[in-house]
């Protein structure tokens, strides 16, 4: 007799939470997340499917593999994985469970997902972060993007929040919160298309990176820089 799973069929798609990095391809077109575990070898787009991490050609999720997409059930326990250090550069996803899925007591293994939100903390600062940049690693066409301020960008590559959630697509929203976990003033919650609060986040971008540019050309002209002709 062959042991089947009780299979459900909920009228909306289940609701999940994880972390990953956020990513954006090294053209610059698409953004994107990956995982910090299993799966973080593959970066994935905002409406993605899942496929086997060892190479198998079963679809994903199956019973006696561990590929598929990870979610918990509860926001709370998501959030406490942030705190470890190496996932402190990670943004909190709120997922759509799609397709197949297999329900454990603390989440879900599932073949397609939704990325509907990411709330992306403070900058290493401490300060409100107002963009994504490059956060010096990445995947084989991705770049990994890390919370920023707008003094904290500098020249290093960077997208506005409201930038990384157009370039997702999907009806992306990302949403920027303090330290401690607090709501951003000011629009934190940024949705797919241009308005106010993406101006104002690529004119913080821009003055940050023409201050640290004044300040280049600053030290150039400082008399310590050039020769004095003694010989």
């Amino acid at each position: 007799m062959k042991w089947r799973l009780p299979e459900e069929r909920p009228a909306e798609p289940p609701t999940g939470f994880k972390i990953a990095h956020p990513m954006l391809s090294q053209d610059g077109s698409r953004a994107g997340f990956t995982g910090v575990s299993l799966g973080g070898a593959l970066p994935y787009e905002v409406l993605d499917e899942a496929h086997c991490v060892y190479g198998l050609r079963h679809r994903a999720p199956h019973r006696r593999c561990d590929c598929g997409f990870h979610c918990v059930h509860d926001r709370t326990a998501a959030e406490a994985m942030l705190c470890t250090a190496e996932h402190r550069t990670a943004v909190l996803l709120e997922v759509s469970v799609l397709g197949a899925y297999l329900r454990f007591e603390l989440g879900f293994r599932y073949a397609r997902q939704r990325v509907r939100t990411a709330t992306v903390g403070p900058c290493s600062c401490g300060s409100v972060a107002v963009a994504l940049a490059d956060a010096g690693w990445g995947r084989p066409g991705w770049r990994a993007l890390a919370a920023s301020c707008a003094g904290c960008v500098r020249g290093r590559p960077s997208v506005s929040l409201a930038t990384f959630a157009r370039l997702g697509g999907e009806g992306l929203r990302v949403r920027a919160v303090r330290a401690g976990g607090g709501a951003a003033p000011s629009g934190g919650d940024l949705p797919e298309g241009l308005g106010v609060s993406e101006l104002v986040a690529e004119a913080a971008l821009l003055q940050a990176r023409l201050d640290w540019f004044q300040t280049q050309l600053a030290r150039l002209g400082e008399p310590g820089e050039r020769g004095t002709g003694q010989g």
